[in-house]
């Protein structure tokens, strides 16, 4: 796959956004369903199990990673159809992101967007999004999963060069 990435980061007041995209023709409430609903998420990222609310926390599996590992997820914000913020502690460090949606003329742009607090690592996560919104898309569509190897390192130059968007 020679997929070109789509991660563009953004300078902000407490560091920077990595923000990466994807437009599904669908309605906002069925791409949603594929963001919340743990038989769905399970297609792409891993299963999830717990009582979903803001200010919770759920199990996550991270079905694609080695040894499919469970974490904790906590949901920060929860406004359905259009946004879905969420943090996780693991030893890599805190990840905070946010999953938003627009529907317009047929079609729904996800935008996944995370909080960094150091642009350190941007050439290791960059390439793992990108995957894993890959992955939502041949769920969604049944197209073939994709290969993790075509992605890292492939894309790791990409965003370790990415410069800050004003």
């Amino acid at each position: 796959m020679n997929r070109p990435p789509t991660g563009r980061l953004f300078r902000t007041g407490t560091g920077s956004d990595l923000v990466l995209s994807r437009t599904f023709r669908a309605p906002a409430e069925d791409v949603w369903a594929s963001l919340t609903e743990p038989e769905r998420t399970a297609r792409w990222f891993g299963p999830w199990e717990g009582e979903a609310a803001p200010g919770r926390t759920i199990k996550v599996q991270l079905a694609f990673e080695d040894q499919a590992p469970w974490c904790d997820l906590r949901i920060d914000a929860c406004e359905p159809l259009r946004r879905l913020a969420v943090s996780m502690t693991d030893e890599s460090g805190t990840w905070r992101m946010e999953l938003l949606l627009s529907e317009a003329n047929g079609s729904t742009e996800l935008r996944l967007v995370q909080h960094l607090d150091t642009e350190d690592r941007a050439g290791e996560v960059g390439p793992g999004w990108e995957y894993y919104l890959d992955m939502l898309t041949a769920a969604r569509d049944g197209s073939p999963r994709p290969n993790f190897g075509d992605y890292y390192p492939a894309m790791k130059s990409y965003f370790d060069e990415l410069s800050p968007q004003p």
